[in-house]
């Protein structure tokens, strides 16, 4: 595929969407994009992409459409429209493809799959990870399942957004399956960084002399080292907000209450991102689960 001559499509330009329309920008394609918030689209144009009012506009213009929205949720108003009209699957042509990157329910996605499938329409299984960076510079990674005439579709515009696409499946739900099982390390992660700062910081240790401690000890780990910078910086914008792991851990639980399968440790943390959430911090960095913690005194902002 010639990419300076092949429109491609994002829907929703959040932490992770904007960067990875901007690397598939360099990597030459005419990209296409579109975000419920007024003026983000229109931002994105004046950089050099082009700006549609509506996941219809867009669909219309490009044979491949990548959905960076939150949940299954907003992927079926991306889809379909609000109230099942409109949306952008009736205005997709025969043997385009649908990318869906959103944390969801892996018997969702493979329902989707089907539904899509009835319009004539490829689709890929493939949630991300990796943050905002490493989408914005093309090394983030993607666990992706689909038809192998879905790969065959979408040429090389996965590898053109991450250095790692794992392809997990020739049908959809191992690629949100992954995801779901990489969200119960993160959400775990995050809670046991947040409850070891808390602890050192009651007992008197300097915030900073834990985390340069930590960070070089065999305890550290990714959500450690990069979470609680947050915290001592005083800093909760919401890269990844603590309502996103009520969502992702309650699916996480979800599936393994389907199986009967126990998971004592990602209930012990959901419930921690809940308590925090209904502490009035869900829009907050997902580092504000350690504000859950009583008798602690947080680094204040410099």
């Amino acid at each position: 595929m010639n990419n300076t001559l092949a429109n491609i499509g994002v829907v929703g330009l959040g932490a992770m969407g904007a960067g990875m329309a901007k690397s598939l920008r360099r990597a030459g394609y005419r990209v296409h994009a579109c975000d419920a918030r007024r003026g983000v689209a229109e931002a994105f144009a004046a950089e050099g992409g082009v700006a549609c009012a509506s996941p219809a506009e867009l669909a219309a213009a490009c044979h491949i459409v990548i959905s960076v929205v939150v949940n299954a949720q907003q992927t079926e108003a991306v889809l379909f429209g609000e109230g099942g009209e409109g949306g952008a699957a009736p205005a997709m042509a025969p043997g385009s493809v649908f990318v869906m990157c959103s944390t969801v329910a892996p018997e969702w996605s493979v329902a989707l799959e089907s539904r899509l499938a009835e319009r004539g329409l490829l689709y890929i299984d493939a949630p991300i990870s990796g943050g905002a960076a490493k989408a914005a510079s093309g090394q983030m990674t993607i666990m992706s399942a689909a038809r192998p005439e879905a790969y065959a579709a979408v040429g090389g515009a996965l590898d053109a957004m991450a250095a790692k696409v794992y392809r997990l499946g020739d049908r959809a739900g191992n690629g949100s399956k992954v995801k779901i099982i990489n969200q119960l390390l993160a959400g775990v992660h995050i809670a046991a960084a947040a409850e070891a700062m808390a602890l050192g910081l009651r007992e008197g240790v300097a915030a900073e002399d834990i985390y340069e401690v930590i960070t070089h000890s065999a305890g550290n780990s990714w959500m450690f080292e990069n979470r609680m910078a947050h915290v001592l910086a005083a800093d909760y914008t919401p890269l990844s907000a603590v309502d996103i792991f009520v969502k992702d851990l309650g699916l996480v639980l979800d599936t393994a209450r389907a199986s009967k399968f126990p998971l004592p440790l990602s209930a012990t943390a959901h419930q921690m991102f809940m308590q925090a959430s209904a502490s009035g911090h869900g829009r907050e960095d997902d580092a504000a689960v350690i504000k859950i913690f009583p008798g602690i005194t947080l680094p204040q902002p410099k």
